[in-house]
């Protein structure tokens, strides 16, 4: 009777994950997050003209575009992940299909990596802000900017320089060559925070990714894992503990994008968990209907 009941809960779900109305948020979020590879675009487009001023060559892209790259190569890898765990059946991830699938999805895995590489660049590139003597800003020339945040710099103009000079600030500058960015002691702090905090969030996400790509492998029966069966929701609930935890403090600091687009994807990666839920209940059932006959 109890194994009865467990069966029937577990048709009732699978038959509401497949309602439209769930299939249409589902990819309502998917396509919220392509959008935010524009925004991600436009916002390090404009941050490029400043740190880069000659042009951003190819052996600085990543560091120029880390977020816009790292966010498209996951948009691939979510819906390659969606191909895997919903769309397509078990019998068609092979062949042509699945090399297709595996090298896609490796390309993307060396692009994440790749940024996870550009945000510790970025840390690096913090960090060679030394100390800066000076008391007004409006005494810089034309060629220096204001940094405000990691992708916002400010032209110092007549106008704007006296909304970043206090009395009490002290300041820190870069030059990289062809141009000079100076901000104050406390944004660098922010800026630097925000930027471990990247590094942080992009880490976890990689290892989000290790845990589905061990969870499909099991579910393709390529091999089992007693361990992962045992402490996978410790883990899990420790890496998206610690997701939750940078979208709440971008949400804090007041990173509109940056949480909206944590926010986003821990939405879409749970859909994804679903999908996973759904592939096993359903594999659970095809079982259970094979034990009968």
């Amino acid at each position: 009777m109890h194994q009865n009941a467990n069966s029937n809960i577990t048709q009732v779900l699978v038959k509401h994950f497949n309602s439209w109305g769930f299939q249409g948020f589902k990819y309502l979020v998917y396509t919220l997050l392509a959008f935010n590879v524009y925004l991600f675009f436009k916002e390090e487009w404009l941050a490029s003209k400043i740190i880069f001023a000659g042009g951003v060559t190819l052996d600085h892209l990543i560091e120029a575009f880390a977020s816009t790259l790292d966010t498209a190569a996951w948009l691939v890898l979510l819906l390659l992940f969606e191909l895997e765990t919903y769309v397509l059946d078990d019998d068609k991830i092979k062949g042509v299909t699945k090399w297709t699938i595996n090298i896609l999805g490796a390309l993307c895995y060396l692009v994440i990596i790749y940024a996870f590489y550009g945000y510790l660049t970025k840390v690096g590139l913090l960090a060679k802000f030394t100390p800066y003597q000076i008391k007004d800003l409006c005494t810089l020339s034309s060629d220096w900017t204001f940094m405000i945040s990691n992708n916002i710099y400010q032209s110092i103009t007549k106008e704007s320089c006296a909304a970043y000079t206090a009395a009490s600030e002290s300041y820190f500058a870069y030059a990289n060559g062809n141009h000079n960015i100076v901000t104050s002691a406390a944004k660098l702090f922010d800026v630097k925070l925000l930027a471990w905090v990247d590094v942080i969030n992009s880490a976890a996400w990689l290892s989000v990714v290790v845990m589905l790509e061990v969870e499909v492998h099991m579910q393709l029966g390529h091999f089992n894992s007693k361990i992962w069966h045992q402490y996978n929701l410790h883990i899990k609930a420790f890496v998206y503990g610690v997701l939750l935890l940078a979208a709440i403090f971008w949400g804090v600091t007041g990173n509109f994008i940056e949480f909206w687009d944590a926010f986003l994807w821990l939405v879409a990666f749970a859909l994804i968990e679903m999908n996973m839920f759904e592939w096993q209940a359903e594999t659970a059932i095809k079982k259970q209907q094979k034990d009968k006959l």
